[in-house]
């Protein structure tokens, strides 16, 4: 452990470490790298052998899998793979080009119009990743004469979407609602105001208080987007997402990804036409960037098409996620604030996080180690996310591998 705690450290100073190669921090930083594979610790870019959903194979070991953010289990299920085959035989693999040009296509067209039915706007328009949707949108919407307004936990592609814009930045604390409105408040009236928040937070698995942000912003007459990347599929009226999880209208974006519940990769923006086709000839992401494949965007639909017919899958989803919420508590585990299958089940230091993953991968349990510069320092925690298609037993092993790691490691008292 000393050794570990010396090597994170280690990490931690590459941030200071100056002179005029750039690539010395590499070096640096391999030797970090080098070290914890040897000693069989290092826990990210790890190969899965085979991936089919509730469970995987690593190392040669069937694992339960809560890493993964295949929140209905369609990345796998036989009519999305059979939709993606299809469409590679009728359009080939790639469009070759960007949106603007050459690469746009009746699928995207279509995809686009069963989104903003599904979200419940005028019009969507189709982005090639989740990252790129938040990019294209900022970059199209927050020049210098407007300032993007962020929550302080928000996603890192809204993040880096308002440093590319040419607006100013500010942030607000995570959730609070008052400190937005002081934030606001601030704020040159003649300068364009754009707020955004996640609909669920990736890391924490809580839920922005949404009704209250809203009538915050309409306060100041600044416009709000909502990436519902995590809640797309998760909550909501046949997982709609957060307005819809709150009943309320008037967001005037949402953004979201292909990457999760809909089992493909990909992003979309649903908001009013003339907004849309504004970020369509301004989002830098949208302009240069190759346009979505015709597997993936005939993934996507597909998977929303299961989505709506088969509504189980997001009720199977809630239950799971409230079992292992509670029995994770009553375990002794602090899961934080989580409200939705996105549940942090917090270790602490550095080392002890790297410990427990690999404890708990020895004992057939895969979860996802979050470190720094992703959580604050020392508030490390395992990330665990569930799946409509996890059966009782995978959920039940997990509680029994996380209790017996636990014990061992001294993160909950033995029983």
């Amino acid at each position: 452990m000393a050794n570990m705690e010396k090597m994170i450290a280690e990490r931690f100073e590459l941030e200071r470490l100056g002179g005029r190669d750039v690539f010395a921090r590499s070096r640096v930083f391999w030797k970090t790298i080098d070290a914890l594979q040897e000693s069989e610790i290092y826990s990210y870019f790890q190969p899965l052998e085979r991936n089919d959903g509730a469970t995987a194979i690593y190392n040669g070991q069937t694992v339960v899998m809560l890493g993964s953010n295949n929140y209905l289990g369609l990345t796998t299920d036989p009519r999305v793979r059979e939709a993606a085959i299809a469409a590679v035989r009728e359009h080939g693999t790639s469009f070759t080009g960007s949106r603007l040009l050459n690469g746009s296509s009746v699928l995207h067209e279509q995809l686009e119009a069963k989104l903003a039915a599904f979200v419940g706007t005028e019009s969507c328009t189709v982005f090639t990743t989740g990252y790129q949707a938040n990019l294209g949108v900022l970059t199209a919407l927050c020049n210098e004469m407007a300032v993007s307004v962020l929550d302080k936990l928000d996603h890192a592609s809204i993040l880096d979407g308002a440093r590319m814009a040419k607006g100013k930045v500010l942030r607000f604390e995570h959730n609070d609602v008052e400190d937005l409105d002081r934030v606001l408040s601030g704020i040159d009236p003649d300068v364009g105001i754009l707020v955004v928040v996640d609909g669920v937070y990736s890391m924490e698995g809580d839920i922005a208080p949404l009704p209250e942000l809203l009538e915050t912003c309409k306060k100041h007459g600044a416009r709000l987007a909502v990436d519902d990347a995590h809640a797309i599929g998760v909550i909501g009226k046949g997982g709609r997402g957060t307005a819809s999880h709150f009943q309320l209208k008037g967001v005037d974006l949402t953004v979201g990804t292909f990457s999760k519940s809909l089992a493909s990769i990909g992003g979309f923006v649903c908001g009013d036409k003339q907004v849309i086709k504004y970020i369509q000839h301004h989002g830098r992401s949208m302009l240069f960037s190759a346009s979505l494949a015709p597997p993936n965007i005939a993934a996507a639909t597909k998977a929303l098409d299961i989505m709506q017919e088969e509504p189980w899958r997001t009720e199977q989803l809630a239950e799971h996620a409230n079992y292992m919420r509670k029995e994770l508590r009553l375990l002794g585990f602090d899961v934080g604030e989580s409200l939705t299958p996105v549940i942090p089940v917090r270790t602490g230091n550095e080392p002890l996080t790297i410990l427990f993953w690999k404890c708990l991968v020895e004992e057939g349990v895969y979860t996802n180690p979050v470190l720094y510069p992703a959580v604050a320092r020392d508030q490390g925690a395992l990330r665990t996310s569930y799946m409509a298609t996890h059966e009782q037993e995978h959920l039940d092993k997990a509680l029994d591998a996380f209790k017996t790691v636990g014990e061992m490691l001294g993160v909950i008292n033995a029983s």
